[in-house]
């Protein structure tokens, strides 16, 4: 039986399939340099958090003039006075060390009649109720350590629950809700929250320090694969037109 080769690729053939392969190599080359880029803004992200953190606690008036300029306050530690108001305390879905409860989030009563909402801690779920933990409902006039959290605009993803606002129940973190709930006036609300320190608690309970910092930087393994991909089209093509030179050569 005769042997049956293909067709010989003609001008045009050749100039689409080099297009082809260019755009798709231009392609993997942008998103590894993408990626690279992302690299340097989630490590750039990465040390001004730790610089917050690391910081001498700010004022909430230091605070607050620095987001009325419109610059990120996520994670800037501050330091605030103030009474808790616990009868008007939400409670926040959460896990903490391997374990389902809450986190409080309890208003702050400050000196100008404002309130800011504290995220003090976790308690196990079966100890959502204040007064099976009341030796940590602190009276009087205390002074808290901790990192300012901006407010949420809306929810963040379709699959996060409602906020069950009858069972005092969030998923998100819903200020305008929280405040709501609680009967506290709108524009008596500071727009952002505190997550206290890791200050231990009368009794324990609620434990604070609960602020995560989990930020994944896998920039650069995505930007390596991509670069790769590049790198292996240029070597599978490279090894392509080879072979089929050689072919060409021989058949003359």
């Amino acid at each position: 039986m005769a042997e049956v080769r293909s067709a010989p690729r003609g001008p045009l053939g050749r100039i689409a399939g080099f297009a082809a392969v260019a755009i798709a190599f231009v392609v993997l080359v942008s998103l590894g340099t993408w990626q690279v880029e992302r690299l340097y803004w989630k490590e750039a992200l990465i040390a001004a958090i730790a610089e917050r953190r690391s910081a001498p606690p700010a004022s909430l008036g230091e605070i607050e003039a620095i987001a009325a300029t419109g610059e990120d306050i996520d994670y800037r530690a501050t330091r605030v006075s103030g009474v808790y108001d616990h009868g008007k305390e939400r409670h926040f879905f959460a896990t903490h060390e391997g374990r389902t409860g809450y986190y409080v989030f309890t208003p702050l009563m400050l000196a100008d009649g404002r309130a800011l909402f504290v995220n003090r801690g976790f308690v196990p779920f079966e100890m959502k109720e204040a007064a099976t933990r009341a030796e940590g409902q602190v009276a009087g006039t205390v002074t808290i350590d901790g990192l300012a959290r901006p407010r949420l605009s809306e929810k963040p993803s379709s699959l996060v629950p409602d906020n069950d606002i009858a069972k005092n129940i969030f998923y998100w973190k819903d200020l305008d809700a929280m405040a709501r709930a609680a009967g506290i006036a709108a524009d008596r609300v500071v727009p952002f929250f505190l997550d206290a320190d890791s200050s231990e608690n009368p009794g324990g309970l609620p434990m604070g320090g609960v602020t995560q910092f989990d930020l994944p930087n896998n920039h650069l393994q995505y930007a390596l694969t991509w670069y790769g991909l590049a790198g292996a089209l240029v070597v599978v093509c490279g090894a392509y037109a080879f072979r089929h030179r050689r072919r060409d050569y021989s058949e003359k």
